[in-house]
């Protein structure tokens, strides 16, 4: 099979496209024929060094795949062959991803929506599962909560404001001011332009914050809950200062880090099939270009998600 494969840490160009054995799906797992994979900014972190959660390479990066069950071992009987499904197998252990087959658990599938295609239901898993373990299991939103998404336009921004919308909530998002007609879109109720005003002085009385940034904008968010609020962070989970602050003004912290989970996969699709998420893609490259899908998440720039073919 095809798969993308780095021999060292470096730059995007250190990836390049080998052929490796096909897996071989074990007990309780099956095997998917890989459709499209998402791209994700861990992703480029851990390929460049910054983040070697997956130890030296060589190793094949990826962890959102859209696909086809091809193979399925005997007693598993959440699948059967020719199913189509989505998910985010192993992480933070290798997925696997960037390949034209995966072997996964197949409790860290789930069925995909008829109402999206394989490129969109890549774009899902680890951003979408992010911000629902954020807003529906970690923060609990409910119908009239205030919601503060930072970086709305983001991967996993542009899918959180939709979530924390089909919840009930009363978004606030943060985007670029070239980003707030597609926030707005998304159904978020205030967008604020991050670079031109203090958040703190234009964002008040939130219930939950969503925070996809980190720093100083994490830190500015404690001011901007209400007594008791929650201030959740996907970046600055480690960071004790941040948590004692938080605590120290009177609010409540939780840092979140994404799980397989196929109930939230569930979820997610079931929003999907109603027509209340729509997961943006604003790339989607052959597999033989992941490196220039790496130059693109690196910019900063993106709007949605990216996704390589397979």
């Amino acid at each position: 099979m095809r798969a993308v494969t780095q021999d060292a840490f470096g730059d995007p160009t250190v990836l390049h496209v080998v052929d490796l054995p096909k897996p071989a799906p074990l007990p309780s797992e099956v095997l998917v024929r890989v459709h499209a994979t998402g791209i994700n900014p861990v992703d480029a972190m851990v390929r460049s060094g910054a983040f070697p959660m997956l130890g030296q390479p060589p190793f094949v990066l990826g962890w959102d795949i859209s696909g086809v069950v091809e193979e399925v071992v005997p007693g598993v009987t959440r699948f059967e062959v020719g199913d189509e499904v989505f998910g985010m197998p192993f992480f933070p252990r290798a997925g696997n991803g960037y390949a034209e087959y995966v072997a996964v658990p197949s409790r860290q599938l789930a069925r995909k929506s008829a109402a999206v295609d394989h490129d969109h239901a890549a774009a899902l898993p680890l951003a979408g599962l992010t911000a629902w373990q954020a807003l529906a299991d970690a923060a609990e939103v409910a119908p009239g909560d205030r919601v503060l998404v930072h970086a709305g336009g983001g991967g996993v921004g542009h899918l959180a404001v939709q979530i924390a919308k089909a919840r009930g909530a009363h978004v606030v998002a943060t985007a670029s001011a070239a980003k707030h007609d597609f926030v707005r879109g998304l159904g978020a109720d205030e967008v604020v332009d991050y670079r031109a005003v203090d958040i703190t002085e234009a964002i008040g009385g939130m219930d939950v914050v969503l925070d996809t940034v980190g720093g100083a904008v994490a830190r500015r968010s404690i001011e901007v809950l209400r007594p008791g609020g929650l201030l959740l962070t996907i970046v600055d989970r480690m960071d004790t200062g941040l948590r004692a602050a938080t605590i120290d003004a009177g609010r409540r912290f939780a840092g979140l880090t994404v799980e397989p989970d196929h109930v939230g996969l569930e979820a997610l699709a079931a929003l999907v099939q109603d027509g209340q998420l729509r997961p943006y893609v604003e790339h989607s490259l052959p597999l033989e270009e992941a490196a220039k899908a790496h130059e693109l998440i690196e910019s900063g720039r993106t709007q949605g998600k990216i996704v390589l073919t397979v």
